[in-house]
């Protein structure tokens, strides 16, 4: 009987174990493109669309509305013009291209000034504390991307 229960109990304690292990992040420079898109989640795990919002607007972080308006956003003062407007945005585009355009816009949009969000290598950083780091984590991708695919065109 004891050898029963501490072989249930071994079996027990190895599903739970797999079933509480989360999937590593994807590192930035792991990300893979199809024609400028991310298909695999960085995270493995759901983003949390309020939390995107709280990305998004925030201005140390995301600061998404230094270039776009969001008419979601109207109490939020000084949204940019330079990017185009989000209103409807999952309606023009997939989860997989928004995707592809948090993590590194570039690779949608030759020429854009939008910034890479989940980036670390490759480029020129003012700030040697900022060197090796992103802009967002891949969790915070996520988010913003789970807060952009609530904005359909009504």
């Amino acid at each position: 009987m004891r050898i029963l229960r501490r072989a249930c109990f071994g079996a027990l304690t190895l599903i739970l174990g797999a079933s509480t292990t989360l999937a590593a992040d994807i590192a930035p420079g792991d990300v893979v493109f199809t024609d400028g898109a991310v298909t695999a989640s960085l995270t493995g795990v759901q983003g949390d669309a309020a939390n995107g919002r709280k990305v998004f607007m925030n201005r140390k972080l995301g600061n998404c509305l230094a270039c776009h308006a969001n008419s979601d956003m109207n109490d939020q003062s000084f949204h940019g013009e330079v990017g185009p407007v989000l209103d409807g945005v999952a309606s023009r585009w997939s989860e997989v291209e928004l995707r592809g355009i948090l993590v590194n816009s570039k690779m949608m949009f030759e020429g854009t000034i939008m910034p890479a969000f989940y980036r670390d290598a490759g480029f020129t950083r003012n700030l040697k504390s900022f060197e090796g780091k992103t802009i967002m984590s891949a969790q915070q991708i996520e988010d913003v991307l789970a807060y952009l695919l609530t904005l359909n065109e009504e």
